[in-house]
């Protein structure tokens, strides 16, 4: 027994080495959530009404697992990590999660303000930015820790009052830019240097910016107005940037309809130098040259739009309305400008994801508690998932997209 004892622990350390980590790996299995995977196929899908989310596969659709315990998520927003391991959701009630794709598990959780409604990480994944209502400014966070490294107030009178925060993208070399819709502001923040506070701000850049897009290769951020017709642009690429109105009299002569729900501006939806954006307050969808950002055109829609989204090769346009016609989706073919299809996915269409080369498109009905998974080309129903009230729904291959 003793020279068996001897024989077997004087094997080469390599074997021992082996023999560990197939132990550590067997010990793995067994854990939720831990079938080896890659993150580029997951997602994330919010469940408006159950403070949880539900992660996805997109290879083959399908619910892998939840995380619960996240708060109000009526009107949450997620970005990933670096390696698509690890999504940062901001929550309305102010709280910011970090939770783990692969072992289905929250790791942090800060509440970081009273009402925020979204959030941003830097290109190299180092920091990660929440935009604030309640009280109104940005709040930068170490993204392995959560903890806090710089607090933004967006001050902008005299008198300290503060704006809500609206807009927040992510440009290159650690820079933000953010829009203070009470204050008719734009700021780009500097967050190279945690120790000092570099803010560039652009004042009068129109009325009430409500929500903001950087285009796919960071030299433009534009910002919707909600107080005027137009747009509010910023080249970031001139060497002393300066904020101009565009579009400005879209609705000139015209009533404007009663607004529902905000339009969404993140989807970016450029095609063929061309841009495609909801007009707020009118059943139009604009097209606007890239170059010269003047209007082309305008496609009439079914409702308000909301969401009007490029599929990732640029020959659709999908766009969800707000009520009463938010049962709908309609389909742009960029070719012709014109409407190709109308879908009735669900009650209640809140957000849509495509894809990274746009072959489906993941359709969330919140009233019927459904994600509907489409053929982009056909149009024909793939899959349909369980999930509560979902909403939003995020794709990891935004870690490797500006403004995502």
């Amino acid at each position: 027994m003793k020279q068996s004892r001897i024989w077997s622990f004087s094997r080469p350390m390599a074997y021992w080495g082996l023999m560990s980590a197939a132990w550590f790996f067997s010990a793995c299995s067994t854990l939720p959530g831990s079938e080896l995977r890659g993150t580029g196929d997951l997602g994330v899908v919010i469940e408006r009404a159950t403070g949880a989310i539900s992660i996805v596969s997109t290879s083959q659709p399908s619910v892998v697992g939840q995380v619960q315990g996240l708060g109000d998520l009526s009107h949450a927003s997620v970005v990933f990590s670096r390696d698509g391991r690890y999504a940062y959701v901001f929550g309305r009630d102010g709280a910011l999660s970090k939770v783990d794709l692969l072992s289905l598990r929250l790791v942090n959780r800060v509440m970081q303000a009273g009402n925020s409604i979204g959030g941003a990480i830097s290109a190299d994944g180092k920091v990660v930015v929440a935009q604030n209502y309640t009280p109104g400014g940005v709040k930068v966070f170490d993204a392995d820790t959560l903890e806090l490294k710089m607090d933004v107030p967006a001050a902008y009178d005299k008198s300290g009052k503060l704006s809500r925060v609206v807009g927040l993208v992510d440009l290159p070399n650690r820079h933000f830019a953010f829009s203070l819709f009470d204050a008719n502001q734009i700021w780009l923040l500097d967050t190279r240097d945690l120790q000092k506070t570099k803010i560039q701000k652009f004042e009068n850049i129109g009325i009430q910016p409500y929500d903001a897009l950087v285009s796919p290769n960071g030299r433009y951020y534009i910002a919707g107005l909600f107080g005027q017709d137009g747009l509010a642009m910023i080249d970031l690429w001139q060497k002393n940037p300066k904020s101009q109105l565009i579009l400005q009299g879209y609705g000139k002569g015209q009533e404007p309809l009663p607004v529902y729900k905000m339009p969404h501006l993140r989807g970016w939806a450029v095609a063929g130098g061309l841009a495609y954006l909801p007009a707020i307050g009118r059943h139009e969808v604009l097209v606007v040259d890239t170059q010269s950002w003047k209007e082309v055109a305008r496609i009439p829609v079914l409702g308000q739009p909301v969401f009007v989204m490029a599929r990732p090769d640029g020959k659709q346009v999908w766009v969800n309305f707000a009520v009463p016609d938010y049962n709908h989706v309609q389909v742009i073919d960029t070719q012709t400008q014109s409407i190709v299809k109308t879908l009735q996915p669900g009650k209640a269409v809140l957000h849509m994801e495509f894809t990274s080369r746009g072959e489906s498109v993941w359709i969330s009905s919140r009233d019927d508690h459904k994600v509907t998974v489409m053929n982009t080309e056909t149009f024909d129903v793939e899959q349909v998932l369980k999930v509560e009230s979902p909403s939003g729904i995020f794709f990891t291959t935004r870690a490797a997209r500006m403004g995502f």
